[in-house]
């Protein structure tokens, strides 16, 4: 794998109604790089958002859809979303406060 620094692994959030919803629960959901693995999604987290611990992260790798432009047909990019579970005396991530 390729040098991945903590500031790469999280690209961005996932904003959708299951995780928004999971977010009662401390559950947040984010798109990461696809070649990180659990540990270094926790570290990240940790390191960007200042007062938070990760309880546990768990990872989803998403196939590419297959679309088409008239006769031509491909496929959209791979992406890989984790869910991280917060513990009970960790702060809430700020970004997803005013939503």
């Amino acid at each position: 794998m390729a040098d991945v620094k903590y500031y790469d692994v999280i690209l961005k959030p996932v904003i959708t109604e299951k995780s928004m919803a999971g977010m009662g629960e401390k559950k947040y959901t984010f798109l990461v790089h696809p070649e990180a693995n659990k540990s270094q999604i926790k570290e990240a987290v940790e390191k960007m958002f200042e007062g938070t611990k990760v309880k546990s992260v768990n990872t989803q790798n998403c196939e590419g859809k297959n679309r088409r432009r008239g006769m031509v047909v491909g496929k959209t990019a791979k992406t890989k979303k984790a869910i991280v579970q917060l513990t009970e005396e960790s702060k809430d991530i700020e970004i997803f406060a005013g939503l």
